[in-house]
């Protein structure tokens, strides 16, 4: 047994819980012994880690597997090939996985690893079945299921309501700005990000969304915020988006010599990732900014 790998998962699952070391140890051991347990040097009683098991969440088998196989983290793959399905927009594909892991009690007995088939089941409901009513109550189910009112939302369950926000983008624009503007709220509240492309996805959507109700200035500086939150990070992801956002503002607000600048930046960031959907597409609006501009 790989009482480290252990350890580990234990430590993971707890902080993805919003739970402190006291917080987990309540009730069933000291906080010394939970940091023990999470350094891998010590390993719980069976009794012991089956409490820990009930208070994340988790069966206590998972952590049994985790000690034995640690190198195989089945639900971890589950959760990255659902990513690649929803970003490549593959949905039949993705919603055959749900189908087959709605069965499988390494989900459907872990609040949080149904919270995972849950969402993805709601982006389904709507992007094929155009059932806007079902995904957003689905997806409320998933947000509710692990979230306890009064503590800060884990980055999960902001991930939903971003997933919500992008579907009343193209629904209900109002409903849409006031998803952003909450999630805005819970992620001021998170004393770190594991995930910096939430707040980059965020700024996006903020963005277009201002744009949509002629907000043009305030879409403007969500955009330049973007653009600083990438250089710190120092990462190219919605770069080229974001800098082409800035630029069909400043088209909109009839600046072509401004919007030129930004479309030529977006276009160098989507030539270095070699994104052809998008190259062709800007060198033409390039063109007639260029027109427009003489």
């Amino acid at each position: 047994m790989d009482f480290a790998a252990v350890g580990k998962k234990i430590k993971e699952l707890r902080k993805n819980s919003g739970l402190s070391q006291e917080e987990l140890s309540e009730g069933i051991c000291t906080q010394a012994q939970i940091s023990k347990i999470e350094k891998g040097i010590v390993y719980p009683y069976a009794s012991t880690l089956y409490q820990i098991s009930q208070k994340l969440g988790v069966d206590v088998n998972y952590f049994f597997d985790i000690g034995t196989t640690p190198r195989l983290d089945y639900v971890q793959e589950v959760s990255r090939q659902l990513q690649i399905m929803r970003r490549s927009l593959r949905f039949h594909e993705m919603m055959e996985i749900v189908r087959a892991e709605e069965i499988n009690p390494l989900f459907f007995q872990n609040k949080k690893n149904l919270q995972l088939l849950l969402w993805h089941k709601g982006i389904y409901l709507y992007e094929v079945k155009k059932d806007l009513k079902a995904s957003i109550e689905t997806l409320h189910e998933a947000v509710n299921i692990t979230h306890i009112k009064g503590k800060i939302m884990l980055e999960r369950e902001i991930e939903i309501l971003l997933t919500m926000g992008a579907i009343y983008y193209r629904e209900d624009i109002d409903k849409a700005l006031k998803t952003f503007e909450d999630i805005k709220g819970h992620i001021q509240l998170l004393p770190d990000l594991n995930d910096y492309t939430i707040k980059t996805r965020l700024f996006m959507n903020m963005a277009r969304t201002l744009t949509r109700l002629n907000r043009i200035n305030d879409s403007n500086q969500y955009c330049e915020d973007a653009i600083k939150w990438c250089l710190h990070k120092d990462s190219l992801y919605l770069l080229g988006e974001i800098h082409y956002q800035k630029g069909y503002n400043f088209e909109l607000l009839n600046q072509p010599e401004r919007a030129k600048m930004y479309m030529e930046k977006a276009l160098i960031v989507f030539e270095l990732q070699q994104d052809d959907k998008y190259i062709v597409f800007i060198k033409n609006k390039l063109v007639e900014l260029s027109a427009l501009s003489r």
